[in-house]
């Protein structure tokens, strides 16, 4: 059976990398941050997810950036409570 997109699960890659991103361009100082690229980024985000699990990417991708940081406050900080979404 041949595999969908480039890798197989194209659409996943492009989830996880447009997360990343946001995360890690949230880090930037406010006055350096590139607003109207980040708001872009949200909304391929969100077009890219099933409906309800954009936080859970964010998340997930907040964790990865940040490996010393409780897991579980990450998901609260994002209205997780349960830490699975």
């Amino acid at each position: 059976m041949p595999k969908k997109g480039i890798t197989g699960h194209d659409e996943w890659v492009l989830t996880e990398a447009l997360a990343t991103a946001l995360i890690a361009l949230e880090q930037l100082p406010p006055a350096s941050q590139p607003r109207p690229h980040m708001e872009d980024i949200r909304k391929l985000l969100i077009a890219s997810c099933q409906q309800g699990t954009v936080t859970v990417h964010l998340a997930q991708a907040k964790c990865r950036l940040f490996p010393d940081r409780d897991p579980l406050a990450i998901y609260r900080e994002y209205g997780l409570e349960d830490g699975q979404g």
